[in-house]
């Protein structure tokens, strides 16, 4: 991987250029846009940098900006971008560095994708390598838009040089994303990946058959389209792993959060954010492997715990999804689609809640559900498995809102609030360049 890492720079460059308001100072001796995607070394390491791009910077944004907003996490430290995001309500500015960090790196990645996906038919490739970076390329580029979409109100799915993107609703953007994984899946069941393309960019450490099955799943179940998401979620191997792999030079992001030089950003909140209503069984597996118990509150009074699971070493590598996350996917969606099925969704909590062999050892290991036989109950009772199960993987902000949590008052510093934002004002790096960015939402 190392051997791509001044090419990725190469092509990180080229995108700061076509998607960001920076000003632009030319570089004469750098390699030019045709030049990079002209060569199998040079799309090769944009894939790499793609990817690393995603699962480096990307999930930092990812992971850390609505984990603060949804009580995930206090935060312990006195950046200005970390107060403000725990402050939240509607004074949150659109200058905050999270809320540009998680817009522009996704952007960034978006556009890789597409440069990916133009050329790839235009250099000579085993065809089983070219559907491979083509399907690679549609699924970062549908996880883009699937994370904006789950934290911006209004969001673009095709980038422009000329600065004027259009803008489409959340809803459409995981539309667009399900099409793009549809695209990938039909590119790799006619050519199935090369070893040339898994030695050379995935490393044997992302799985693509079962992870775009997986997103497609996740991003069905975003949209409502509740069929689809149980036919995707049900077709994942959960014995298939796919991860994003870590080493010293290219850190885990939220140990770096979290843990480095014992400094931390931000800490787990207790009960992984949630208010006391939810319970849970002291015995469940998930409390021991994500938090450490500190019996400590941060700056704003909010009791906050050590980190553990993927995130308490420098290398850990982070899973991509995790197989629960499709038996959860299952239950919530038998439940809402039109002709509930409140048996099925049982069982599908149950494989969560039984589970003791999960193959990242996340396991509840606890007594199968007992509770009232509603869709009340049954829904509660996902949404808390939900936040334990899938801790820290970005999902909390997107599932807050869909299980109808309640609405944040808009006042900043009321630190009672289960969430104290529904969605994020675009950056002002957005709006300052492209005419076309919306207003922002009240809260």
């Amino acid at each position: 991987m190392k051997n791509y890492i001044k090419l990725f720079s190469v092509c990180i460059s080229l995108t700061l250029v076509l998607v960001s308001c920076e000003t632009d100072f030319e570089n004469p001796n750098a390699a030019t846009q045709d030049q990079v995607f002209s060569s199998r070394e040079g799309i090769f390491a944009a894939a790499v940098g793609m990817q690393q791009l995603y699962s480096d910077t990307g999930l930092r944004w990812i992971v850390e900006t609505p984990a603060i907003t949804t009580r995930e996490g206090g935060i312990t430290t006195t950046f200005q971008n970390m107060i403000e995001l725990e402050d939240g309500g509607s004074v949150l500015p659109n200058f905050n560095s999270n809320v540009q960090g998680l817009w522009s790196s996704m952007l960034r990645i978006m556009k890789i994708a597409e440069d990916i996906e133009a050329n790839a038919n235009t250099i000579e490739l085993e065809a089983g390598t070219q559907s491979a970076l083509i399907a690679h390329a549609k699924l970062f580029k549908a996880m883009a838009i699937g994370s904006l979409s789950q934290n911006y109100e209004q969001v673009i799915v095709q980038t422009s040089p000329d600065n004027d993107a259009a803008f489409v609703s959340r809803i459409v953007g995981f539309e667009t994303a399900i099409t793009l994984l549809n695209e990938a899946a039909a590119a790799i069941a006619a050519n199935a990946p090369s070893s040339e393309f898994i030695n050379g960019i995935t490393l044997d450490n992302i799985d693509l058959e079962n992870t775009i099955a997986a997103m497609t799943a996740r991003y069905n179940l975003f949209a409502g389209n509740y069929d689809a998401a149980i036919a995707a979620a049900s077709s994942v191997d959960q014995n298939v792993t796919s991860v994003f792999a870590y080493d010293s030079q290219n850190q885990n992001p939220i140990w770096a959060r979290i843990i480095q030089n014992d400094a931390p950003n931000f800490k787990p909140r207790d009960n992984f954010g949630l208010p006391a209503e939810f319970v849970f069984d002291p015995a469940d597996g998930r409390l021991a492997f994500y938090l450490i118990p500190l019996d400590e509150t941060n700056q704003n009074g909010l009791p906050i715990e050590d980190v553990s699971g993927f995130f308490n070493e420098i290398t850990e590598p982070i899973p991509v999804y995790l197989p629960d996350e499709m038996n959860l996917i299952i239950a919530e969606a038998q439940i809402r689609r039109g002709s509930p099925d409140l048996a099925a969704a049982t069982d599908a909590l149950n494989e969560v809640l039984t589970d003791n062999d999960d193959p990242f050892d996340v396991n509840a290991n606890v007594a199968a559900y007992s509770g009232p036989n509603t869709a009340e109950a049954l829904l509660d009772e996902i949404y808390k498995n939900r936040r334990a199960e899938l801790f820290l993987t970005g999902m909390s902000l997107e599932d807050s809102r869909r299980f109808g949590r309640p609405q944040p008052s808009g006042a900043a510093m009321d630190y009672d609030e289960e969430r104290n934002r529904n969605f994020y004002p675009y950056p002002d790096l957005e709006r300052n360049s492209n005419p076309n960015t919306p207003d922002d939402p009240s809260i």
